[in-house]
């Protein structure tokens, strides 16, 4: 088994049921949600004048290599609504890796990890109530460290779990 992090968000519709709905999904085709993260209400990064986020880290146990990883969250964000027109757009929903064990991988189709999740407090915020201690394989700190180090001042607000 490998274990991936992954990082839910919606901002558009119902965005507590679309997190509730990709969690199933991910349940079933995915592998075994062994922890998850509070919501979190997030500012949009990289854009303004979006609504804001609900966001959600999950850590989940996996038999899928990377590529088929992917493969399934594509599939679940397009069965969800999930439209990709502009980057950084608002969306239904939206479903990254983040990491998957200690993989660095980095091809045209999947970074691994996730190349900007290191600057995002919205990624962060949540990762780091599950997984305060995991290790980024690439700057070799911890993500309480990383949290520590962050420019990135967006509202970020747990809601209760």
């Amino acid at each position: 088994m490998h274990t991936v992090y992954l990082i839910l968000g919606s901002n558009l519709g119902d965005s507590g049921q679309q997190l509730a709905d990709a969690v199933r999904l991910i349940q079933d085709r995915v592998g075994d949600i062994v922890d998850k993260s509070a919501l979190y209400e997030t500012a949009a990064w990289g854009v303004n004048n979006q609504p804001n986020y609900l966001n959600q880290v999950l850590k989940v146990h996996t038999a899928l290599v990377p590529e088929q990883t992917l493969n399934e969250t594509l599939q679940i964000e397009k069965e969800l609504g999930r439209k990709r027109n502009v980057k950084w757009e608002a969306r239904m929903i939206d479903i990254d890796i983040l990491f998957y064990d200690a993989v660095i991988l980095d091809t045209p189709r999947l970074k691994i990890p996730h190349p900007l999740l290191h600057l995002r407090r919205f990624v962060l915020a949540p990762l780091i109530e599950i997984a305060p201690d995991l290790i980024h394989p690439l700057y070799q700190m911890g993500i309480a460290d990383l949290f520590e180090k962050l420019d990135d001042n967006l509202l970020v607000k747990r809601m209760e779990k």
